[in-house]
């Protein structure tokens, strides 16, 4: 590995320890070197908060501030250029004088897309794109889906028995070992939601939180055509922002954090509850059952993801589970456990 490459990879490294942090910002880090030293790195670490380009300034030493315009910084993303809740980075770049720059990804943000590239160019920066693109790429790939396809970025996740059966009607049943359990709880609070149908709250009665993992918890969205389910199960506790899709014409009375928006079609369809989430702003979304609504999904060609695990348990009757119409890209062993992650989108 070059030199470059070494710190384009720290600065995403330092991105990666704030997945689920960022709200609908892209996942941000920045390493700032000088003569083989870094003197300065940061990540975008809460929305709202300071971009990953201005940490990586503040992180550096009074006595290496001087080191700036000899110095070389690496971005995973194109620097912002428009105010939001914090000012433009690229100006922070060019008011510190650093003359090289090394981004991986320019920014599809139609507010931003090439433009401080341009802007640092003009100034007379020496500016390298597209560095370890793909590896950036992946970094971001919930913005990118986000931005480019005006939709949240879709993981399918579910369990099968090992004679692939997703469940039984009616009946709660629990087929993963705890130690997938806590990894599925550290994967949402990586999330911005995560949806089920009214099936599947109705029987487990799930609270879908991130109780076993140290983290942010995802939005619920809960599938409830005609506001059936009780409003004493857990997902209406209040303890997370909930939202119900219906069609019913009758509504209900705002509960504590759960809030209840119709869709205009006659039965939910795909495309409008992807809709509904990319207007929430929420750049994600884990679907977690149940077996109809993960079989749309698939046919719909609307997913992005996969995460399946397969039990040493058996069923020998029950729901059979969705087919992947991919093979799986990865597959590891968790105890009992077998992991298979599938890939749904160009170039992996």
């Amino acid at each position: 590995m070059g030199e470059h490459q070494q710190y384009m990879r720290r600065a995403f490294d330092l991105a990666l320890q704030h997945l689920g942090n960022v709200r609908h910002n892209p996942i941000v880090g920045a390493v700032i070197v000088h003569e083989g030293r870094i003197i300065g790195e940061g990540a975008h670490e809460q929305f709202g908060s300071a971009h990953a380009e201005v940490n990586a300034l503040k992180s550096i030493k009074e006595e290496d501030m001087r080191l700036l315009p000899e110095s070389t910084i690496y971005v995973t993303l194109e620097p912002c250029h428009h105010y939001g809740n914090t000012p433009p980075c690229v100006d922070a770049i060019l008011k510190h004088k650093i003359p090289k720059v090394y981004v991986s990804c320019v920014d599809p943000n139609p507010k931003v897309y090439m433009k401080s590239i341009q802007k640092m160019r003009l100034k007379g920066l020496e500016v390298h794109t597209g560095f370890e693109e793909e590896h950036g790429k992946e970094l971001i790939k919930r913005y990118l889906t986000f931005n480019e396809k005006q939709r949240p970025f879709v993981i399918l996740k579910y369990a099968q028995s090992k004679d692939q059966f997703i469940g039984k009607e009616g009946e709660q049943v629990w087929l993963t070992n705890d130690i997938s359990k806590k990894l599925v709880h550290k994967w949402r609070s990586k999330e911005s939601a995560i949806l089920i149908g009214k099936n599947t709250a109705a029987t487990d009665n799930p609270a879908l939180t991130t109780r076993d993992w140290t983290g942010n918890n995802p939005v619920r969205i809960v599938l409830d055509s005609q506001l059936g389910l009780s409003p004493t199960l857990q997902l209406f506790d209040g303890s997370v922002p909930t939202i119900v899709l219906h069609h019913a014409n009758n509504t209900r009375s705002e509960q504590v954090n759960v809030s209840y928006k119709q869709l205009t079609a006659a039965r939910f369809e795909i495309g409008e509850i992807l809709e509904v989430l990319y207007q929430e702003k929420l750049k994600s979304v884990i679907i977690e059952g149940g077996a109809d609504i993960l079989h749309q999904f698939i046919t719909a060609n609307l997913w992005d993801e996969a995460r399946v695990f397969t039990s040493s348990k058996l069923l020998s009757t029950g729901i059979p589970a969705p087919q992947l119409p991919i093979k799986p890209m990865m597959r590891q062993e968790i105890d009992s456990d077998l992991l298979e992650i599938y890939r749904n989108y160009p170039d992996q």
